[in-house]
């Protein structure tokens, strides 16, 4: 690779920092040069973002970009950052939304302008080193950095109720990370030995694919597992608890029904541009953690828990969509579509097939379009009208007829639609269920999710903008501006560029559905799959904590590493 090219991860991760140093040397009186910098350091943060999408080589090593140095050496820990398909793909989504957020907050936001922008900066970097993170323990600090500015964003900037919902979402989520921080220490020793421990996450892997190999083989022949010696013996006994550990954490952070009640609360509290990105990326943090970590160490507890987990990603699905035809404030309602949503990204990772997974990963991309532009629409509504509830509205598509174009768009691609991004997703995540071993009748309920998806999406879309114009309050309202136009086309864009040429999307992230689903078939009993075959291939430098043999080769970099 090339200097820039190893180098690059860093820029796209730490470039919002170095310029939220810059917002913090400006007085808070210059809110005009605040809001410009902060959109300029997102705007290079995007550009540097496609660029890294696009030196991702589909064919080539599994991580790229890699950068890795030594960190914390005596107890294993090294700052080893790189992407696969899924990873670049969410990185690119994040620092799509970046400038956006900006440029939706730019008149919304009048108070602590100064902070609000440092926020933002710093969430953006923390989210993007929590997507790159190929350190177990890297990606911990940058999961737990994500509460801080997040919980800002809800408790300052929020609307009435915002300190409640602040502390709900903190306590939750906190909750969630102790869990697996228990777990991430404990696999750091049970996957090494002293003098040679490590945090790296291929080390991890690699180490715990032969044990989990083990497990399987003997859970195939029916004999008595418990008497497995080892690491293998270890992982049988502790591995589904640890596994539950992981699992919480990121179920919480979907989320998940039952835990999910935090997030209609944020949401509607939370001003658009908290929402916009809680929606647009740190909910996938949920899903993302479950495909890098919590299946691949943990395939035998995962396989185990398999029904447990697609069952409530059934009932999410389900029971988000009806509590949204439950709802009368637009707000909540957009809310709850997203537990609804985010059950389908779950169920497509736990079919454990090649579509399923694939549409699961197209999913999280397509929320983040759909769920983002339908939070930033709503906010430029709210602004004119500060009311959240259907029945202040109605027939308000004769005055405002291009937000009301703009919205219906939006709508068809959170509905499925054909030739929009949203059909793409859902298609192959339901493909890929119907084909899978969990049954037909998953797949069933989860069909039935799009019906309602549609039902409430358009019974919504008909209460607010159709119909005659009742309120004299209505009359008055200005379409979208030049600004606000300028905000929404990029979502309009991709709803359609994502929905008629989803291939090049789908081309970076097949191998790393290939890889998840063939690590995952470690934990299926009697499996064939050998642990050489999942191995991860690691970059030249030696695990931190981990001292090269004298007169030993130093592993080079793969021949095919971009």
């Amino acid at each position: 690779m090339s200097f820039f090219d190893t180098h690059l991860l860093n820029l796209v991760v730490y470039l919002p920092l170095l310029f939220a140093v810059l917002v913090w040397m400006l007085p808070g009186a210059e809110r005009g040069q605040i809001r410009t910098i902060t959109f300029i350091g997102m705007l290079l943060d995007l550009v540097f973002g496609v660029w890294a999408y696009l030196r991702f080589e589909p064919s080539g090593a599994e991580f790229q970009l890699e950068y890795r140095t030594r960190w914390l050496e005596q107890l294993g820990v090294s700052y080893h950052i790189g992407v696969d398909g899924l990873a670049v793909s969410l990185l690119l989504l994040t620092v799509f939304l970046g400038p956006l957020v900006v440029m939706a907050s730019q008149t919304y936001i009048t108070e602590r302008v100064k902070e609000f922008h440092l926020a933002l900066l710093v969430l953006q970097t923390v989210m993007l080193g929590a997507l790159v993170s190929l350190d177990v323990l890297l990606f911990y600090i940058f999961w737990e950095a994500m509460l801080i500015p997040m919980y800002l964003l809800v408790g300052v900037w929020g609307a009435e109720d915002r300190q409640m919902a602040a502390v709900k979402f903190f306590l939750y989520t906190l909750a969630g990370s102790l869990l697996m921080l228990v777990a991430i220490v404990a696999i750091y020793f049970i996957s090494s030995t002293p003098g040679n421990r490590s945090f790296d996450y291929a080390t991890i892997f690699n180490s715990m694919a032969a044990a989990n190999s083990q497990i399987s083989a003997c859970m195939g022949t029916g004999g008595d597992c418990s008497q497995l010696a080892g690491m293998a013996g270890i992982l049988y006994r502790w591995g589904p608890w640890l596994f539950a550990a992981f699992a919480i954490a990121f179920a919480i952070k979907v989320p998940m029904w039952p835990v999910h009640t935090w997030l209609p609360d944020a949401h509607v509290q939370a001003p658009v541009a908290g929402s916009m990105i809680l929606a647009g990326v740190m909910l996938k943090m949920g899903t993302f953690g479950f495909w890098r970590f919590a299946i691949p160490f943990f395939p035998s507890a995962a396989h185990q828990a398999r029904p447990l987990l697609a069952t409530l990603s059934v009932i999410g699905i389900v029971y988000g969509a009806l509590m949204c035809l439950a709802q009368r404030d637009i707000k909540k309602l957009i809310a709850y579509s997203s537990v609804s949503h985010l059950g389908y990204c779950m169920l497509g990772i736990l079919a454990l097939t090649a579509e399923g997974a694939t549409g699961s990963a197209y999913q999280m991309l397509n929320h983040g379009v759909s769920t983002g532009a339908l939070f930033l629409l709503f906010g430029f509504l709210y602004e004119r009208r500060h009311t959240r509830l259907m029945s202040d509205y109605g027939g308000i598509a004769k005055v405002v007829p291009v937000y009301t174009a703009s919205f219906l768009i939006i709508t068809f691609s959170s509905v499925a639609v054909p030739g929009t991004n949203g059909f793409v997703g859902e298609f192959l995540v339901l493909l890929g269920t119907f084909k899978s071993s969990l049954g037909m009748a998953f797949g069933a309920f989860a069909t039935l999710g799009v019906i309602l998806g549609a039902a409430y999406m358009l019974w919504m879309v008909q209460k607010v903008f159709f119909g005659p114009l009742t309120h004299r309050e209505n009359q008055g309202l200005t379409d979208l501006s030049l600004r606000e136009f300028a905000t929404v086309a990029p979502f309009l864009v991709l709803v359609l560029v994502m929905g008629l040429m989803p291939q090049p999307f789908l081309d970076r992230i097949n191998p790393s559905t290939e890889r998840f689903i063939q690590r995952a078939g470690l934990g299926i009993p009697g499996s064939q799959v050998r642990p050489g075959d999942v191995q991860i291939s690691v970059m030249g430098l030696p695990p931190a904590g981990l001292a090269a043999a004298p007169n030993a080769p130093t592993p080079g970099p793969l021949a095919d590493r971009r």
